[in-house]
C-alpha cells in the first residue's frame, strides 16, 4: 500500500500541498524583489573602488526571484503535482502548541528580557508539553538561565537584551 493512500473510510481534508507550495513560491519572489530594490537603492553596480554596496545583495535578489518562479511553475503546472492535503487538523494543533508559545516568548522578551522570558518559557515547555514535575521544569529552567546569565554577561562579556522592564536590574549588569 502508498504511504499517502487513506486507510479506512476516513478521509483528510484541507489545502492542497501544490497550493502552499504556490504561496511559498510567491513570497520567495516577493523577497527577492524586495532585497533587488534595496541593493538597486545602495547601488548594485561597479564603483571606482569595486562592487557597490547592493552588488551581491542584488544577485541574491535575482537568485531569489528565479528560484521562486521555478518552484512556482513547478508547483502550479509541473506533472507531479502533489495534491495530497498538506496539513490535518490534528498536525496543524501539534505545529500551534509548539509555535504560539514560541510567539509569546518572543514578545516577552521585548518586556522582560531573554533571561526572565527563557526561564518562563522553558519551565512552562517542560511543565505542559513534556509533562514532567512543576518543581523539576522550574529547577532546570533556573539552572539553565543561570548558566547561560554566567557564560554571556560575567565570562564572555557580551549583555544580552534584558527588555523593557529590566526585572533583573537589582544584579547590576
Amino acid at each position: 500500500m502508498e504511504p499517502n493512500q487513506e486507510t479506512g473510510a476516513e478521509s483528510r481534508t484541507g489545502v492542497a500541498t501544490y497550493i502552499v507550495e504556490a504561496i511559498v513560491a510567491t513570497c520567495i519572489v516577493i523577497m527577492g524583489a524586495v532585497v533587488l530594490q534595496g541593493s538597486w537603492a545602495l547601488g548594485s553596480g561597479w564603483t571606482s573602488d569595486g562592487p557597490g554596496a547592493g552588488y551581491f545583495p542584488f544577485y541574491i535578489g535575482i537568485i531569489l526571484c528565479i528560484s521562486g518562479v521555478g518552484t512556482l511553475y513547478q508547483a502550479l503546472f509541473g506533472k507531479n503535482k502533489n495534491t495530497d492535503v498538506f496539513v490535518d487538523g490534528e498536525q496543524l494543533k501539534r505545529v500551534l502548541s509548539v509555535l504560539l508559545p514560541a510567539m509569546v516568548y518572543v514578545l516577552a522578551i521585548q518586556f522582560v528580557g531573554i533571561y526572565v522570558a527563557s526561564a518562563v518559557y522553558i519551565a512552562l515547555f517542560m511543565i505542559i508539553l513534556g509533562k514532567f514535575s512543576p518543581i523539576k521544569s522550574v529547577i532546570t529552567a533556573l539552572i539553565v538561565v543561570v548558566l547561560f546569565f554566567f557564560m554571556f554577561e560575567v565570562w564572555f562579556k557580551v549583555p544580552l537584551f534584558k527588555g523593557q522592564f529590566d526585572p533583573l536590574s537589582f544584579l547590576g549588569y
